[in-house]
């Protein structure tokens, strides 16, 4: 089992920035990719970001490609999402999720965590 604890999550005006932090803890096998997603209202969920330990091998979702960074810490329990020149079309329910792969399918993650909302009012 892996606990995800999300946090960071707020309402910014259009072209502000917001960090996403969330915290691992429980077994470690399965926090091997870390990665966000998001859901917007009345979409579908999404991967936005996704990283392996130490930050190795990187995927980002193509809207958010040079806005948004991925990194995690040394101890490779915490992963954060960095995002600037945020924009309305990136209000979404944020979630962080864990897997012993990354990959961009909402099937494939193993653990979630209970979301943080991110608002961008234009």
């Amino acid at each position: 089992q892996v606990q995800l604890v999300e946090s960071g999550g707020g309402s910014v005006e259009a072209g502000g920035s917001l960090r996403l932090s969330c915290t691992a803890s429980g077994d470690t096998d399965y926090s091997n990719c870390m990665a966000w997603f998001r859901q917007p209202p009345g979409k579908e969920r999404e991967a936005v970001a996704s990283a392996y330990r130490r930050g190795s091998s990187t995927y980002y979702l193509e809207s958010v490609k040079g806005r948004f960074t991925i990194s995690r810490d040394g101890d490779d329990v915490t992963v954060y999402l960095q995002m600037s020149s945020l924009q309305p079309e990136d209000t979404a329910m944020y979630y962080c999720a864990s897997a012993g792969w990354c990959s961009p399918n909402v099937a494939d993650a193993r653990f979630w965590g209970q979301g943080t909302q991110v608002t961008v009012s234009s």
